[in-house]
């Protein structure tokens, strides 16, 4: 299934991090550090789907390449403890295929980050060889600094907004749940925290109840259970490492706990669907036949037959076959009221027309 993930990082030289060995690294190029000499050399490493640099209009030519943008970058910052870029990675659903996700990670990147004045660095990267092959994800490399025909001016603070960054996200979601709804895909993403999302699924799942159905409520809850657990907390990159080398440290071992503990309300979450799936199309089955009874009651037994041989296949499908179902009885029921009002309501009449007639009227 699609899932959202949104984490943006500053890199800084404080943290022993420059904005050449980064972009090396995700684009698996060669770069030579112009400031310090150092060369970072990563292009033995595999899973690069796809790289590409994205900048505003009036940016100058050189941006293009990809040494020469970082390089700048590096060069016009001048503290030890500088921010020299921005990194924003983004999980991408494998529903989508490779040309489908990097149009929605060009899309995302020229609004929310060229058109205010970025460059962005792409880097679209394939799942690990040992993890989960569904893992497509992309890199996204960006300027802290505005760019002119000239190049790089000064620092934008707006940038740092956390308000800006949860306009990120929400649009990050929107922008994938698009995506998904333009390739027939049924997923959906949501930013929002896991206990934003299960509050919300109780809410509906009770307000379900309330007007009676209880397909949805059963589908809620469900949605309910399968959100109740801890976010994955996220690694340092020193952890993460250690992790690849099979070095247990105390924040690997809460990551694989959590990480084992979603798995196992995921598979009870799915378990659960399968048992809804079941119950609903057993009462959609029993529904069908209540109405096949009705229908033998008001109408020729062949009227019908069209409308059932139509309807049967679907009848069992999912819970919309179950609604339908219940507006054809709830149909039938009243014409059938109608008729037996119309009866009596002609042996009324006729009752009382004897009655005038032996009474002399």
């Amino acid at each position: 299934m699609a899932i959202y993930h949104l984490r943006a990082t500053m890199i800084s030289r404080s943290a022993g991090r420059s904005a050449t060995a980064a972009a090396a690294y995700r684009s698996a190029e060669l770069i030579v550090d112009q400031r310090t000499g150092l060369a970072f050399d990563y292009r033995a490493r595999g899973g690069v789907d796809h790289v590409e640099t994205l900048a505003p209009a009036d940016a100058p030519t050189w941006v293009q390449d990809r040494a020469a943008l970082w390089n700048a970058v590096e060069l016009a910052e001048t503290r030890k403890n500088s921010q020299v870029a921005r990194e924003v990675r983004v999980a991408l659903p494998h529903e989508l295929d490779a040309a489908q996700r990097l149009q929605l990670v060009r899309d995302f990147c020229k609004r929310e980050f060229v058109d205010r004045g970025m460059v962005a660095d792409i880097a679209l990267h394939a799942p690990g060889r040992e993890g989960d092959e569904r893992n497509h994800h992309a890199h996204i490399l960006l300027t802290t600094r505005e760019i002119g025909p000239e190049g790089f001016t000064t620092k934008n603070r707006d940038w740092n907004a956390k308000e800006l960054l949860e306009g990120w996200r929400e649009a990050w979601a929107r922008d994938t749940n698009h995506a998904l709804e333009r390739c027939g895909a049924e997923e959906r993403v949501d930013h929002r925290t896991l206990e934003a999302q299960r509050v919300e699924a109780q809410e509906r799942a009770l307000e379900a109840r309330e007007r009676g159905d209880e397909a949805e409520a059963l589908r809620e809850t469900v949605r309910a259970v399968s959100l109740d657990r801890q976010p994955l907390p996220q690694l340092s990159a020193g952890a993460w490492q250690l992790k690849e080398r099979g070095i247990e440290v105390a924040a690997v071992q809460v990551w694989r706990e959590i990480k084992e503990q979603a798995v196992e309300v995921t598979r009870v979450a799915q378990e659960l669907t399968e048992r809804v799936r079941v119950w609903l199309e057993r009462v959609t089955e029993r529904a069908a036949e209540q109405v096949r009874d009705v229908v033998e009651r008001v109408a020729p037994a062949d009227a019908w037959g069209d409308f059932f041989a139509a309807a049967a296949p679907g009848a069992s499908a999912a819970a919309e076959g179950l609604a339908r179902d219940l507006e054809v009885e709830r149909r039938l029921e009243a014409h059938e009221r109608e008729a037996r009002e119309r009866v009596q309501e002609q042996e009324r009449r006729a009752h009382e027309r004897d009655d005038g007639h032996d009474h002399g009227w």
